[in-house]
Protein backbone atom coordinates (compact mmCIF):
# COMPACT_ATOMS: atom_id res chain seq x y z
CA UNK A 1 0.00 0.00 0.00
CA UNK A 2 0.98 3.19 -1.07
CA UNK A 3 1.50 5.97 1.31
CA UNK A 4 2.80 9.55 1.45
CA UNK A 5 2.90 11.42 4.58
CA UNK A 6 3.54 15.14 4.59
CA UNK A 7 4.72 17.04 8.39
CA UNK A 8 6.24 20.40 9.00
CA UNK A 9 3.46 22.87 8.03
CA UNK A 10 2.43 25.72 11.07
CA UNK A 11 1.55 28.84 11.56
CA UNK A 12 4.28 31.46 10.66
CA UNK A 13 4.81 35.34 10.78
CA UNK A 14 5.14 36.77 7.08
CA UNK A 15 9.27 36.34 6.15
CA UNK A 16 9.85 33.18 7.92
CA UNK A 17 10.64 29.67 6.78
CA UNK A 18 9.22 26.51 7.35
CA UNK A 19 10.28 23.15 6.13
CA UNK A 20 8.10 20.43 4.66
CA UNK A 21 8.95 16.97 4.42
CA UNK A 22 7.34 13.63 2.53
CA UNK A 23 7.62 10.44 3.82
CA UNK A 24 6.34 8.06 1.63
CA UNK A 25 6.23 4.28 1.58
CA UNK A 26 4.82 1.50 -0.62
CA UNK A 27 6.47 2.87 -4.06
CA UNK A 28 9.89 2.73 -6.08
CA UNK A 29 11.19 5.79 -4.81
CA UNK A 30 13.63 6.26 -7.12
CA UNK A 31 11.68 5.76 -9.95
CA UNK A 32 9.27 8.73 -9.45
CA UNK A 33 9.25 12.16 -9.52
CA UNK A 34 8.24 13.69 -6.50
CA UNK A 35 6.34 17.15 -6.55
CA UNK A 36 4.63 19.32 -4.14
CA UNK A 37 1.47 20.87 -4.82
CA UNK A 38 -0.94 23.33 -2.80
CA UNK A 39 -4.66 24.68 -2.27
CA UNK A 40 -5.64 27.47 -1.22
CA UNK A 41 -9.39 28.30 0.20
CA UNK A 42 -11.12 29.24 -3.09
CA UNK A 43 -8.82 28.74 -5.15
CA UNK A 44 -7.57 26.11 -7.54
CA UNK A 45 -5.10 23.62 -6.55
CA UNK A 46 -1.56 25.05 -8.08
CA UNK A 47 0.95 22.97 -8.64
CA UNK A 48 4.08 24.16 -7.07
CA UNK A 49 7.26 22.45 -7.43
CA UNK A 50 8.73 19.33 -8.65
CA UNK A 51 12.00 17.34 -8.90
CA UNK A 52 12.74 14.41 -11.53
CA UNK A 53 12.89 10.82 -9.96
CA UNK A 54 16.84 11.37 -11.66
CA UNK A 55 16.98 13.70 -9.25
CA UNK A 56 18.29 15.94 -12.12
CA UNK A 57 15.95 18.57 -12.49
CA UNK A 58 14.03 21.15 -10.71
CA UNK A 59 10.93 22.85 -11.36
CA UNK A 60 9.11 25.51 -9.62
CA UNK A 61 6.15 27.79 -9.83
CA UNK A 62 6.89 31.48 -10.85
CA UNK A 63 5.01 32.33 -7.61
CA UNK A 64 7.52 30.82 -5.54
CA UNK A 65 10.86 30.76 -7.64
CA UNK A 66 13.75 31.83 -5.67
CA UNK A 67 11.78 30.87 -2.04
CA UNK A 68 11.02 27.67 -1.88
CA UNK A 69 13.68 24.61 -2.55
CA UNK A 70 12.70 21.58 -3.20
CA UNK A 71 14.94 18.03 -2.53
CA UNK A 72 15.15 14.45 -1.87
CA UNK A 73 16.65 12.13 -0.71
CA UNK A 74 16.29 8.96 -2.02
CA UNK A 75 17.83 6.36 0.90
CA UNK A 76 15.58 7.55 3.40
CA UNK A 77 12.24 7.42 0.53
CA UNK A 78 11.58 10.94 1.73
CA UNK A 79 10.89 14.73 -0.11
CA UNK A 80 11.21 18.00 0.85
CA UNK A 81 10.49 21.66 0.38
CA UNK A 82 11.94 24.38 1.85
CA UNK A 83 10.04 27.22 2.35
CA UNK A 84 11.88 31.03 2.39
CA UNK A 85 10.43 34.58 2.61
CA UNK A 86 6.89 33.65 3.34
CA UNK A 87 4.17 35.69 2.18
CA UNK A 88 0.19 36.03 3.23
CA UNK A 89 -0.28 34.51 -0.31
CA UNK A 90 1.66 30.95 0.25
CA UNK A 91 -1.23 30.41 2.93
CA UNK A 92 -2.79 26.90 2.18
CA UNK A 93 -2.69 23.10 2.48
CA UNK A 94 0.36 21.56 0.73
CA UNK A 95 0.31 18.33 -0.46
CA UNK A 96 2.76 16.08 -1.95
CA UNK A 97 2.83 13.98 -4.73
CA UNK A 98 4.54 11.13 -6.55
CA UNK A 99 4.68 10.24 -10.24
CA UNK A 100 5.98 7.52 -12.46
CA UNK A 101 4.05 8.67 -15.22
CA UNK A 102 5.95 11.93 -15.07
CA UNK A 103 8.95 11.09 -14.26
CA UNK A 104 10.86 14.04 -15.51
CA UNK A 105 8.25 16.49 -14.20
CA UNK A 106 7.49 18.31 -17.58
CA UNK A 107 3.62 18.20 -16.61
CA UNK A 108 3.64 18.66 -13.01
CA UNK A 109 1.11 21.64 -12.88
CA UNK A 110 -1.39 19.04 -14.55
CA UNK A 111 -2.43 17.49 -11.32
CA UNK A 112 -4.17 14.35 -13.59
CA UNK A 113 -0.59 13.49 -14.45
CA UNK A 114 0.17 12.47 -10.29
CA UNK A 115 -0.25 9.18 -9.55
CA UNK A 116 0.03 9.28 -5.47
CA UNK A 117 -0.81 12.13 -3.12
CA UNK A 118 -0.79 12.76 0.67
CA UNK A 119 -3.36 14.18 3.15
CA UNK A 120 -1.87 17.44 2.91
CA UNK A 121 -0.10 19.57 5.79
CA UNK A 122 -1.50 23.48 6.57
CA UNK A 123 0.77 26.15 5.91
CA UNK A 124 -0.54 29.90 7.56
CA UNK A 125 1.87 32.91 7.01
CA UNK A 126 -0.32 35.57 8.87
CA UNK A 127 1.03 38.25 11.13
Amino acid sequence: QVQLVESGGGLVQPGGSLRLSCATSGLTFRSHAIGWFRQAPGKEREGVSCISASNTHKYYADSVKGRFSISRDNDRSTGYLQLNSLKSEDTGVYYCFASMRNYNCVHYTNTSSYDYWGQGTQVSVSS
